[in-house]
């Protein structure tokens, strides 16, 4: 099983490297690096979702020949969302299963103001607030000033996005849903809201923690996630057995 995965704003594939090991060689885990960082730093970051998922899924169309799956946290949750509703668009392989984290759903509306266009010391002041970004990295004024467009870039996606209001829910294979319990951001009621986007299987899971809940790869989500995967049937898109609900 491929389990592409998409990081929150500002992040890059280091943060799912301890994944690789947690999981076991079982799951082929490939981070996703959006332009504008780390082996693409020479590249352009994107502003709006729809160019951005329109080159992410020209860039994955080519890696889908077994199953897979696709993980997103935070922004990475809407990104891995549209990118999968545009392979399907598209007549791709469909993902076996979407697996989202540290968002409300996609209908749910943001009642925060935007804070993308901010001065540069009252923006690094609102990102260090979430606890993503260490402190002495904030300090170092030459490096902030290599990772703020990308930054600015992503707030910017996610500030700006509007999905689309289908008919119907856009997919039908299982979504998973992933949340810490003191996560300003995506309090488990909105998380849960993700039921609305398929017509297959909805699981939702709350564990011990704020936005960054995952950071590390603690063990009770390495374990969710290993029996979210192993309970996949790649070829149907649904569950094979029970996958453990947590009440809210």
């Amino acid at each position: 099983m491929r389990l592409f995965c998409f990081a929150h704003a500002g992040g890059g594939s280091s943060f799912f490297h301890p994944w690789r090991e947690a999981l076991g060689p079982g799951v082929d885990v490939r981070p996703v690096v959006l332009p504008g960082r780390e082996r693409r730093s020479r590249q352009a970051s994107h502003t709006r979702m729809g160019p951005l998922v329109e080159e992410l899924t020209a860039e994955l169309a080519g890696q889908l020949d077994r199953p897979y799956v696709l993980f997103g946290h935070s922004l990475g949750s809407i990104v891995a969302y549209e990118t999968a509703r545009a392979l399907l668009e598209r007549g791709s392989r469909p993902p076996s299963a979407l697996l989202v984290s540290g968002r409300r759903g996609p209908f749910v509306p943001d009642t925060r103001p935007p804070v993308h266009n901010l001065p540069e010391d009252a923006f690094l002041t609102e990102v260090s607030r979430l606890g993503g970004t260490p402190p002495e990295l904030l300090r170092q004024r030459e490096l902030v000033r290599h990772f703020l467009p990308p930054l600015r870039a992503d707030h910017e996606i996610n500030e700006t996005y509007r999905p689309t209001r289908l008919p119907g829910p856009a997919l039908t294979c299982p979504v998973f849903a992933f949340t810490g319990a003191a996560d300003p951001l995506a309090d488990p009621h909105a998380v849960a809201r993700w039921r609305e986007v398929t017509s297959g299987d909805f699981r939702l899971r709350v564990f011990p923690g704020d936005h960054f809940y995952l950071k590390g790869a603690p063990e009770d989500l390495m374990t969710a996630l290993r029996t979210a995967l192993s309970g996949v049937d790649p070829l149907s898109s649904v569950l094979r057995r029970p996958f453990h609900k947590v009440a809210m």
